[in-house]
């Protein structure tokens, strides 16, 4: 079991697209691997809940005014005669409200991040521009109708105040409806769009002296009934979806965590960003699947996993905050949050890396399994994704690691049982040491430096010792076949990094690196040892900044097993 720890987009198999910001996120749809979706640190502000769904409901807003003008100008355009009225009054407006909802769509349906303040001028543009093309219509159509329906008496006036507020009344009940705002808010935005066609009316018959005042008084109090009864309907859903959001928010709080979005989900349980209430403090919080509670198996191993992990205070391994149990006794852990991306990734998108910088990041990874293997911790799932690249307190180039979910105490639990799964291969087949690939028990600590040297391998080379074959295959490979020189693949690698890589590779235990310590030493010992500058390091992340807010243009995702 892995242990994710940092977010992202935002499904497994799919993507969480979500990242944090303190109010929140909508909760994604994750299942099988986790694939959390990570915002590198140079990005921009990750985007909140409001947001999400400000996006989501103005995309479908644009959507509507597409097809709405894609329609509606065919129709006048072909039926009519194209005299300058039908032109200038109707086409006209229903061509500018086409043209905008085009330009908004392409902004919004874009992969850029738009900020709130960007979302809610969208708002203002896709509801302003409607209002004035609809606003320019009515006046000229209320102007030229109201001395004829005048003339026929109070009746008519009501049925020309009902056909005058009805496509007023739809836009101001999807506003209330579609864009999510607090109910003040609501009624101030209402209040000015139901005021118009009133002062439509009173500006269109004022002047004309056909329109005896009573008469276009009583269009006037028709109009602005109408309207203020779609007003109240806009402000009152507006608020009774505010409060149902809000009730959401609040069933999704966890002791002092307000969780924020789902970003991973796995078999032994489900992470979700969340925000401590107090500190305000963006974090990772992972808890039991509800359907798997009722198994104490499945309960001692998540404590146990926790527990594990949160004795390791190295600080190129991830920090637990906290754990505990909810009220209904689902158990969880908190996490930190880590903006950045793996060494899958990193490869994946940029190539093998420079020696000097492989040595720098595995050096960093020997220091956190020093201390795990001190107090009788084995990895058991080194590879490339369980390792993250990113930045903290200024410093660049921080190796994390990640998933000590699948560690194995050198002893049982207090009760004398085993909280492993038997009969099976815990682990990552491209980077499983021979002795793990061959299922045996009581791995200890030449198993992970086999495995770290198969990560060297994978940056030096950018592939496993024995990519391309199957699981199956390559598993057996681990066990008898010697991996090809690293020279095959990168000449330029120094004889004394290709020797500590092949000697972390060696098939007997006893022919590797006795421990990580060991292995630093030798690392440290290469030419190339020490020579990746932290001025280097931030140069990288400086000119791997791109305007999407993602290292190399793409956003990172962090794959692990659950």
């Amino acid at each position: 079991m892995s242990t994710p720890n940092s977010i992202a987009k935002p499904s497994i198999p799919g993507e969480s697209t979500g990242a944090y910001q303190p109010s929140g996120a909508l909760p994604g749809e994750p299942a099988g691997r986790i694939k959390v979706a990570l915002v590198p640190a140079f990005g921009p502000q990750p985007t909140s809940e409001i947001q999400i769904l400000l996006r989501k409901r103005l995309r479908i807003i644009t959507l509507i005014y597409l097809v709405g003008s894609a329609v509606y100008l065919p129709m006048h355009f072909f039926s009519y005669e194209h005299t300058p009225w039908l032109v200038w009054i109707v086409l006209a407006p229903a061509t500018v409200v086409l043209a905008v909802a085009a330009a908004l769509a392409a902004i919004l349906w874009s992969k850029r991040q738009l900020s709130l303040a960007r979302l809610r001028l969208s708002e203002l543009i896709a509801f302003g521009v409607v209002t004035v093309g609809f606003a320019w219509t009515l006046y000229h159509s209320v102007r030229f109708f109201l001395p004829i329906y005048a003339a026929r008496g109070p009746v008519e006036l009501a049925v020309l105040a009902t056909w005058a507020t009805h496509v007023w009344s739809v836009l101001i009940v999807s506003y209330g409806a579609f864009i999510p705002n607090t109910w003040r808010r609501c009624a101030a935005v209402v209040g000015v769009m139901a005021l118009i066609p009133v002062a439509i009316g009173a500006a269109a018959g004022l002047p004309d002296p056909a329109v005896p005042g009573r008469l276009l008084g009583h269009f006037l109090l028709m109009t602005g009934f109408l309207v203020a009864v779609a007003g109240a309907v806009a402000v009152f859903g507006s608020h009774h979806i505010q409060v149902l959001r809000q009730q959401a928010l609040e069933a999704r709080k966890l002791g002092q965590y307000q969780l924020q979005q789902r970003i991973g989900s796995g078999g032994m349980g489900e992470v979700y960003l969340a925000e401590h209430l107090l500190l305000r403090r963006p974090c990772a919080l992972k808890l039991i699947r509800s359907e798997r509670a009722g198994d104490p198996n499945i309960l001692r191993r998540f404590e146990r996993e926790v527990q594990a992990t949160a004795t390791l205070t190295h600080p190129n391994t991830v920090q637990i905050f906290d754990y505990g149990h909810a009220e209904d006794g689902t158990f969880y852990y908190v996490m930190e949050y880590l903006p950045g991306l793996n060494l899958e990734q990193l490869v994946d998108q940029h190539g093998p890396l420079p020696p000097a910088r492989a040595v720098h990041l595995l050096r960093q990874v020997c220091g956190a399994l020093r201390e795990a293997h001190a107090i009788g911790l084995i990895h058991r799932d080194i590879k490339p994704s369980n390792i993250l690249l990113c930045e903290r307190g200024g410093c660049h180039d921080i190796a994390k690691l990640l998933a000590f979910g699948l560690v194995r105490a050198q002893a049982v639990s207090p009760g004398g049982e085993k909280l492993t799964q038997e009969d099976t291969i815990a682990g990552t087949p491209a980077y499983m040491s021979p002795e793990q690939a061959g299922g045996q028990e009581g791995l200890d600590a030449p198993s992970d430096i086999y495995s770290l040297g198969a990560v060297a391998y994978f940056l030096l080379t950018g592939q496993p010792p024995f990519a391309g074959r199957s699981s199956v295959k390559m598993l057996a490979a681990h066990m008898y076949e010697p991996p090809a020189p690293l020279s095959a693949h990168r000449p330029d690698v120094s004889v004394e990094l290709q020797a500590v890589v092949l000697r972390c590779l060696a098939k007997d235990p006893a022919d590797r690196f006795a421990d990580a310590e060991s292995l630093e030493i030798a690392l440290a010992g290469c030419p190339t040892g020490g020579a990746w500058s932290d001025k280097q390091a931030a140069d990288w992340w400086r000119c791997q900044a791109r305007p999407s807010g993602t290292v190399g243009g793409k956003r990172a995702i962090l794959r692990n097993h659950g």
